[in-house]
């Protein structure tokens, strides 16, 4: 049995697996995959729905949100497969992040197709749409990447989140998965009252909120700006993504520690940040129905192969940083506890923005205080109120 129907039968096999996503791999030529098979993904050859030779190649122009490292890599490399495995059908032409608009300017350039599609952080677009500071975990949230899965592929979320964007003339395609955030500053944080005073690189919406209740004076950069920040003294504490991406980035150079929560709880904040794949919706529509499911099928590829190969470059990068000097502190379950009481009126804040905030936080409320995870209890919550349920 080759390894590709290996894979098809495994996700087929998987119990309690959705329409949602039935409908993301139905007709494809390969399912997502798991771990093991993530080299076998990226180097097999698709066949697929025509030959190259057959129609003229569609290519959309597609820019992320990484400036460098392994994400970018990982993204080029990604779109770089596509034409061969789509049989000449469909080619991106990737680009890194401010290559042809700003890092916050992505949203537009979708929208008035400058790019035809994107690969940005999620978190950005809260002042376009309110709910997406649910679609990415957010403080004291969802905290694992198998229980976004079950968010968006079981609970309703992908069908929300393409309502959503479809107001904007756009098609929200998949989450992308990458990693816990981590926060590098040029002094000690070893507790929740060593935010106060700092001034602090975050992503915005909810978790600049937490900080600044945290007593911080938050700032929203992209990541390319983060290390001239730090050198010129900006800002002395920056949250970003993982390890391995921000070693690429030199933030070792311009800083000494690296803050996190207790272990096994490696970012309080944004345990699970998300990304996500998303195309201007009349690119979207000239592809067949067959090339839309093989598409599809892509990003959940993709999503498996981007956040499997950042965790090995992460633990690749601890011994670089280590041998730099860079000191690891953590947080301790008493600052978990007051983060928590914190950040539970913010939970209520946001989801109070408009309707479909209140939908999707109410979704994820209700997972969260199920016997399945019970991280939410009912005095936890208590006097909080949906304007919408």
């Amino acid at each position: 049995m080759t390894k590709t129907k290996s894979k098809r039968r495994f996700r087929e096999s998987v119990e309690g697996v959705v329409e949602a996503r039935r409908k993301f791999l139905k007709g494809a030529a390969v399912m997502g995959g798991t771990v093991a098979a993530v080299g076998a993904a990226q180097t097999l050859g698709f066949p697929y729905i025509r030959d190259a030779e057959a129609a003229k190649t569609t290519t959309w122009r597609i820019q992320t949100s990484w400036p460098g490292g392994i994400g970018l890599e990982i993204f080029k490399n990604w779109c770089n497969s596509i034409v061969e495995k789509s049989g000449g059908e469909l080619a991106l032409k990737p680009f890194g992040a401010k290559d042809v608009v700003g890092d916050f300017q992505l949203f537009d350039a979708v929208k008035n197709g400058v790019l035809e599609a994107t690969n940005s952080f999620t978190l950005y677009w809260i002042g376009r749409i309110p709910a997406t500071v649910f679609m990415s975990s957010y403080p004291l949230g969802l905290r694992n990447p198998h229980e976004w899965d079950v968010y968006f592929f079981a609970l309703g979320g992908l069908e929300i989140a393409r309502e959503m964007y479809a107001k904007h003339n756009m098609f929200y395609v998949g989450h992308v998965h990458h990693g816990p955030n981590i926060i590098h500053s040029k002094v000690p944080i070893r507790s929740i009252d060593d935010f106060k005073g700092r001034k602090m690189r975050v992503p915005g919406g909810m978790v600049a909120e937490l900080f600044q209740a945290a007593g911080a004076k938050t700032t929203l950069l992209p990541g390319g700006e983060i290390f001239a920040a730090l050198e010129k003294g900006t800002i002395d504490v920056a949250d970003y993504v993982g390890p391995a991406i921000n070693y690429a980035l030199g933030f070792h150079q311009v800083t000494k520690y690296i803050s996190m929560g207790p272990p096994g709880f490696m970012s309080i904040y944004q345990p699970v940040d998300l990304m996500d794949i998303t195309v201007g919706m009349p690119a979207w529509n000239k592809l067949s129905p067959k090339m839309q499911q093989f598409f599809e099928s892509e990003v959940c590829e993709y999503s498996d192969i981007h956040h499997a190969g950042i965790q090995k470059a992460d633990q690749e990068a601890w011994p670089k940083f280590t041998a730099a000097g860079t000191v690891v502190t953590r947080l301790s379950q008493d600052d978990v506890d007051a983060f928590t009481k914190l950040a539970v009126p913010l939970w209520y804040n946001w989801a109070n923005k408009d309707k479909d905030a209140a939908r999707v936080f109410k979704i994820q409320l209700d997972y969260m205080m199920s016997g399945s995870l019970g991280y939410v209890t009912p005095d936890m919550i208590k006097g909080q109120k949906l304007k919408w349920t």
